[in-house]
């Protein structure tokens, strides 16, 4: 018999769910405990943050929202893994990689609360370069191969980011995406955030393969799986893809397997399709325990440490959240002047439609 192909996915963790290390050939991510601790902290903020944006919602001061809870080290490492001139293309749930590339906690509140201004970022910050929220599942790595083809067309050291879920892998714009990078030795990273879940369903009813990151096998991509909630294999693995891009060797997929300990959005209820076995399970392996753990083995933190570094984080996110609430409400005629720069006919009779229903026609 002759083959015409194999190939194996390699898996990358260093950091095992209790804290201890798997290997001992620690990266250089790894051996940076200064850094770790920073992106550790970075990691309780957006924890404190999703867990008020929660209560905002739930009190009806904030539209649906989708919270990360479990995905911090993911997040964190993407957004912390890029330079600045490099673009970004989010999915809806990435707050932790957007809030290191600039992105404001209350931008993120803005959007769900139905302002597009939320998606009008700093223009100081490296998020200026990305792309806005993007809740069609996975048309957002499209827009990543066109900007990862543009840097090459012009020579740039650039890399371009898109990140979407263990569903979104399955859809057509995933796969025309990866074709692309492979067929043009694009510099892109294609990140499959698999939580185990899309909305309710599972992962092992979207895909008959083994891995998520094999699939960009069939466009000619390299492809790793990561442990996503392990920041040390999160930071190596994309220090790898972008490395690789910048050099001109092409294009990634990375697995990054993690999983969603919350609804999908506040508009979904879990509960009906995930038993509490499941859910325990997932506790036992997410990022923040294991991080903390380490760290405190390696005597960078402390309970002292984390009592102090919570208050703060508290106080920054009701900041935030009353920069939000305090932003004087768009007239209705906003929700037409975002989409063309010129309306068609009938979306302006709608306009003038809509003023009038105000009473200021």
């Amino acid at each position: 018999m002759s083959i015409a192909a194999s190939f194996a996915i390699e898996y990358l963790q260093y950091l095992g769910p209790d804290g201890t290390l798997v290997r001992n050939d620690l990266p250089e991510a790894g051996r940076d405990v200064a850094r770790l601790r920073e992106l550790f902290k970075q990691m309780l903020f957006v924890r404190t943050f999703d867990t008020k944006a929660i209560a905002l919602q739930r009190t009806g001061k904030l539209g649906t929202y989708a919270a990360c809870l479990g995905h911090e080290a993911t997040h964190v490492g993407i957004g912390a893994s890029m330079r600045p001139g490099d673009v970004y293309a989010p999915s809806y749930r990435e707050y932790g990689a957007m809030f290191m590339r600039g992105v404001k906690p209350r931008d993120v509140l803005m959007y769900w609360g139905g302002d597009e201004r939320g998606s009008d970022f700093d223009r100081d910050s490296d998020a200026r370069s990305d792309f806005p929220f993007c809740v069609p599942i996975s048309t957002q790595c499209l827009h990543a191969a066109g900007a990862a083809l543009s840097f090459k067309l012009r020579k740039q050291p650039h890399i371009a980011v898109a990140t979407c879920g263990d569903g979104g892998s399955s859809k057509t714009d995933f796969y025309a995406a990866l074709n692309s990078a492979g067929a043009y030795e694009l510099p892109l990273v294609l990140g499959v955030i698999n939580n185990g879940w899309a909305i309710s369903v599972p992962r092992s009813a979207q895909t008959g393969a083994q891995t998520l990151a094999q699939k960009g096998l069939a466009g000619g991509l390299h492809c790793l799986q990561v442990d996503g909630n392990d920041l040390i294999a999160v930071l190596e693995g994309m220090r790898r893809a972008s490395e690789r891009a910048r050099k001109g060797q092409g294009g990634t997929v990375i697995e990054f397997v993690t999983y969603r300990l919350s609804d999908h959005t506040t508009a979904d209820d879990a509960r009906r399709y995930r038993d509490d076995a499941e859910v325990k399970a997932g506790w036992e392996r997410e990022p923040m325990t294991r991080l903390r753990t380490w760290l405190t083995a390696q005597g960078a933190w402390s309970e002292a440490d984390e009592a102090a570094w919570k208050e703060e984080c508290g106080a920054r996110v009701d900041e935030e959240v009353n920069a939000y609430l305090n932003t004087p409400v768009q007239p209705v005629e906003a929700m037409f002047d975002y989409l063309y720069a010129d309306p068609p006919p009938e979306l302006l009779q709608q306009r003038a439609a809509a003023i009038a229903a105000e009473g200021r026609a």
